[in-house]
């Protein structure tokens, strides 16, 4: 009696194991495991390259794999690099902005490249006007060579954000530089996060243009292929607006002390 039960769980545990294996998800036919480190329709672990990396996703408690694509195999489609180079330049320039601008004691260096509009064009304030500091306390601007743009250097400086109240003396601009206060120290930390708002608005433009370039291929590739491509993307967008409140972070802690 024990052997013909053995015998029939024997055959049952077969039987079910072949059932496993023929329910098994298949690939698509024209599956993009070969571009990519994983497929969203492969669930077989002998379909992937390499172990996806995985992440936290927001707001839940789950993992989301790692779109990792290769550059060269969807260069007809997109150049990912030129992206992430694009991406990257957004980022620098909040950088630059942050040393350039938002100091707590205002040099004559911090008001080189604003730019002042005039009827001829718009120009650094270095290229109109001779920017010297006087004292610890006093920037001047001399506007002699181009005496017709003085009213236009003033008004750039005062909008410049940086929170200065020029005087005029003929052609010489006097720039009192403001106290390092508490109220200033805050005001620049709001100007910190206005420009890495603008800045991020910058990079979802970035980000628009790579996945309209990505769709215009949709009659010709396939949907798995699109879907990897938007996610790479949004993934490649995700990273450069990480390092953004990096920075944000950073600068407003050395502000506020």
């Amino acid at each position: 009696m024990a052997l013909q039960c053995f015998r029939h769980l024997h055959s049952l545990l077969r039987c079910s194991s072949l059932t496993v294996v023929r329910r098994l998800p298949q690939p698509p036919a024209r599956c993009t495991a070969l571009l990519l480190d994983g497929c969203r329709h492969c669930t077989h672990p002998l379909l992937l390259a390499r172990p996806l990396a995985t992440k936290k996703a927001k707001g839940k408690g789950q993992t989301q794999a790692k779109v990792n694509i290769s550059a060269a195999l969807v260069e007809d489609i997109i150049n990912l690099e030129e992206t992430n180079t694009d991406m990257q330049a957004v980022v620098e320039a909040l950088k630059e902005d942050f040393n350039r601008n938002l100091n707590v004691r205002t040099s004559q260096g911090a008001l080189d490249h604003i730019i002042v509009t005039t009827k001829d064009g718009k120009f650094p304030l270095n290229q109109l006007g001779q920017i010297s500091q006087k004292s610890p306390q006093l920037i001047v601007v001399n506007m002699t060579n181009f005496p017709e743009s003085t009213a236009a250097a003033m008004k750039a400086i005062r909008e410049s954000g940086m929170n200065l109240n020029p005087e005029v003396d003929g052609t010489v601009i006097r720039v009192p530089v403001p106290k390092v206060t508490r109220e200033h120290r805050e005001s620049l930390a709001k100007l910190a996060k206005q420009s890495t708002n603008k800045s991020k608005e910058a990079l979802r433009k970035v980000r628009s243009k790579s996945v309209n370039q990505v769709k215009k291929f949709k009659s010709k590739v396939s949907e798995d292929t699109i879907w990897l491509l938007e996610k790479q993307i949004q993934q490649m967008a995700d990273s450069a607006a990480a390092e953004m409140d990096k920075l944000l972070a950073a600068k407003t802690k050395e502000l506020l002390g």
